[in-house]
């Protein structure tokens, strides 16, 4: 096991954001936190402190270098194309690759152990609140560049965009938590398409 001094904090913690967010912060026991870094159970008290602030720092990290900078680019998506990009990006991400079938590490934060924690909730709600604030933003834009589009026929007030808003930000949370359960991508991408069909999203 290494030395807390000789050892890489940043590498450490992507190591436990990887763990937490493939096996999820329940099932993630101490030697499994030890496997991951490399770190003797010591070592892991004194740099990061317990498993609850370690799993804060991780969420924290998830939020920074992953979900936040995906939302700022969807909030300058400037047409419905872009909109369905996001969507296709996040199936691919879910469905594919070295992240398939682990869902999203906050969204699977809402059912975890910690998901009462007024920290955890915080951080919880910080992720919700930019998705939705992103898409917000995106139609904004696409109405103000493009005011004939179904966007801006189904209603541009304030209180019409956020509604769509907030759907399809739910939209985003149910491919993520259907794509952890097993859901192919077809599947997924089918739903999408019913589902910006069905709310004056279409162009």
């Amino acid at each position: 096991m290494a030395d807390v001094k000789h050892f890489d904090p940043d590498r450490a913690l992507g190591a436990v954001v990887e763990l937490f967010w493939s096996r999820g912060v329940d099932a993630a026991g101490l030697r499994d936190i030890e496997a991951a870094t490399g770190l003797a159970r010591s070592s892991v008290y004194n740099a990061f402190g317990d498993k609850r602030r370690l799993y804060l720092a991780a969420l924290d990290r998830y939020l920074d270098q992953r979900a936040l900078p995906s939302f700022a680019r969807l909030a300058q998506a400037s047409d419905l194309a872009g909109i369905r990009e996001f969507f296709a990006r996040l199936i691919t991400d879910r469905c594919t690759g070295a992240h398939r079938g682990w869902g999203c590490l906050i969204v699977n934060g809402h059912l975890g152990e910690y998901s009462g924690d007024p920290q955890v909730q915080q951080r919880l709600n910080r992720h919700a609140d930019a998705l939705r604030e992103a898409f917000h933003a995106a139609l904004q834009r696409i109405c103000s560049r493009a005011p004939h589009t179904s966007v801006a026929a189904a209603g541009s007030s304030g209180t019409a965009l956020a509604a769509q808003a907030g759907m399809l930000a739910t939209l985003a949370y149910g491919i993520t938590m259907r794509s952890r359960a097993g859901a192919e991508a077809a599947e997924l991408r089918a739903q999408v398409d019913s589902a910006l069909a069905g709310c004056s999203l279409s162009a």
